[in-house]
């Protein structure tokens, strides 16, 4: 990166190295009891700014497959208290309600040939949005970064909370491609294809309203049928999104009820298979944040300022990004296990102690007879050593 200066470079390689290492909780009193810095070090370089969504970008391309969607998803973050910028009431998916705390929007790179997903950044999410909608706040966090995001791919990926016009509508002026899911019952209607009629009157823009369990043949494209599932395509008007869509219906057979899913793109010519792949590894995100609040401290933040909450967030995200890259990307494909963030964890906190237990007693590491029991002791306690 050539924004970053010396400071930077000396300090987020510390701080992703204790973030990776320290097991409690990484607040500023947890993080200068490992560190040989005080707590204060810790609160004034968490303030100053650093530019993760160019960092994390520049490892995605480096690092990755070239195969690439955005998936955006909010996430609830706890936090107590009533002074820090941005508390109120958020929905928590884990909880199924809405609950006292903050929210960040992350955005994510799936990479869809390695089926993973890596952080590119978090954003805070306000309480006090008067002048616009928060689907509206959602879709600006994206079209603020297209420069950036654009670089690594046009299509966005969401659920279907997010299947609103005042989303897909922005992210579409703005040079995306949106891939989501629709209601099972949304309202859509076929394209008139046929010759039209000579004479006064407008000319017919629609063939009826699609009807899920009468399908018109002339308007749909089999993708797929056999007595367990079918698969469906066609280009249809969506009222609600005030556009034509790429539709995908599934249907599947459980215990001889047929039941039935829509998935959307507003690229009308991606195929059938992308739209599902892209969708469907939409998920990986979720295990983005799992991993970031179970092992890099994503909830542990104690700070009261945006900016550092901005500062914690991304480097906890990061941190896993980290992990990723250098202990699961490099393993061949045919022979990956699941990724374990706990057994990485492990490691560098073995390799912490291992540092301190030469320092105090002057082992040396390097010695041919050490290497051996070395290697063991970092691997102590990792379920997949």
């Amino acid at each position: 990166m050539k924004v970053a200066n010396k400071w930077q470079y000396d300090f987020i390689i510390e701080i992703l190295g204790l973030f990776l290492s320290i097991k409690g909780r990484l607040n500023f009193i947890g993080l200068s009891r490992y560190a040989n810095h005080g707590e204060q070090h810790f609160r004034n370089q968490f303030s100053k700014p650093f530019d993760f969504l160019s960092f994390n970008k520049e490892m995605v391309l480096e690092h990755a497959s070239k195969h690439l969607t955005i998936a955006f998803d909010p996430s609830y973050v706890n936090k107590s208290g009533k002074s820090t910028p941005g508390l109120g009431y958020f929905w928590s998916g884990v909880a199924g309600k809405t609950k006292w705390g903050l929210e960040i929007s992350g955005i994510a790179a799936i990479d869809i040939d390695n089926h993973t997903a890596f952080h590119i950044e978090a954003v805070q999410t306000p309480n006090d949005l008067q002048s616009q909608s928060l689907v509206s706040h959602y879709a600006e966090v994206l079209t603020q970064r297209k420069q950036t995001l654009q670089c690594l791919s046009k299509y966005v990926v969401v659920d279907a909370y997010f299947s609103k016009y005042n989303f897909v509508s922005k992210l579409f002026n703005n040079n995306f491609e949106t891939v989501s899911r629709l209601r099972d019952d949304a309202d859509l209607q076929y394209i008139y294809k046929a010759e039209h009629k000579k004479g006064r009157g407008r000319p017919k823009k629609y063939d009826g309203k699609v009807d899920y369990k009468n399908l018109k043949e002339e308007h749909i494209t089999i993708i797929e049928k056999n007595h367990k599932n079918k698969i469906y395509q066609a280009i249809v008007f969506s009222k609600s999104l005030k556009r034509d869509i790429n539709l995908v219906i599934v249907y599947t057979n459980k215990k001889d009820k047929w039941s039935h899913k829509l998935y959307f793109s507003t690229d009308l010519e991606l195929s059938a298979e992308l739209l599902l792949k892209y969708y469907r590894t939409r998920f990986q995100i979720e295990f983005i944040f799992r991993d970031a609040k179970q092992h890099t401290g994503l909830n542990h933040c104690q700070a009261r300022s945006e900016n550092k909450l901005h500062s914690h967030f991304n480097t906890a995200l990061t941190a896993v990004n980290i992990a990723k890259i250098t202990h699961w990307i490099p393993i061949p494909k045919k022979q990956r296990k699941a990724f374990s963030m706990a057994d990485i964890k492990t490691v560098y906190h073995n390799e912490l102690l291992l540092k301190r237990f030469f320092s105090v007693f002057g082992i040396r590491p390097d010695l041919a007879k050490n290497k051996e029991k070395i290697e063991q002791l970092l691997y102590y306690g990792a379920r997949a050593a």
